[in-house]
């Protein structure tokens, strides 16, 4: 009688996946996004230190969740097309026209990949806003979102945490403690928790390694 064997084998060919907790909250003044670092390959972990946190423009930027190579794509395609724009306009494009984009290719490819994405940022004319457009090509606009497969984790706690009016300081705890909670728990999300501060002066980074993350219950 044959032994089975329930031991996932590493696969060379298995699609490289953000498997992912990523994260973005509206401030008076401008956006706090925040992401795990964890790609994965299967249940083999390929990369410990990946920036999902991806620029788009000085004051735009896009969380990516999902297959790695799809997300990277769309986000190269949606950078060149807003370069354009400020080139041929001499104007900064606003978050909405970055957003509307991601929406375009996400709808009109939704059978080819498999892409879920947070476009968030600070232009003159609606200050820090943050859209959400998951797999499908859906494009809503929300104060504070969640995404990836750690999200399903910690509804309960952004729901319970978050409020109307929170200053900046308090939605960078906010996204440490909610990225943080959704690594212990999701075997997909994990390593350390990029942040950044998005507003009228442009993007302040912030990197949570080791004994910077919180240390929650670890029953």
């Amino acid at each position: 009688m044959e032994e089975s064997n329930h031991h996932e084998i590493f696969d060379p060919m298995a699609e490289i996946s953000t498997g992912t907790t990523i994260m973005a909250v509206e401030f008076d003044g401008g956006v706090v996004i925040g992401a795990d670092s964890r790609t994965t390959m299967g249940a083999y972990v390929s990369n410990r230190v990946t920036d999902k946190l991806t620029r788009l423009t000085d004051k735009i930027y896009c969380c990516r969740s999902g297959s790695a190579a799809d997300t990277q794509a769309v986000a190269d395609i949606v950078q060149y097309r807003l370069k354009l724009f400020q080139m041929e306009n001499n104007e900064e494009p606003t978050v909405f026209a970055a957003a509307n984009i991601f929406k375009d290719i996400c709808y009109n490819y939704r059978e080819q990949i498999t892409a879920g994405i947070i476009c968030a940022g600070w232009d003159k004319r609606n200050g820090g806003q943050v859209f959400c457009i998951p797999l499908g090509g859906m494009l809503t606009r929300e104060p504070v979102t969640i995404g990836g497969s750690g999200s399903s984790f910690i509804y309960g706690f952004v729901d319970s945490r978050y409020k109307k009016g929170m200053t900046e300081g308090e939605c960078v705890d906010l996204v440490l403690n909610a990225v943080s909670l959704a690594m212990y728990r999701d075997g997909s999300s994990g390593g350390c928790v990029r942040i950044g501060i998005i507003d009228k002066d442009g993007v302040r980074r912030k990197l949570y390694t080791g004994t910077d993350l919180p240390q929650h219950y670890r029953g």
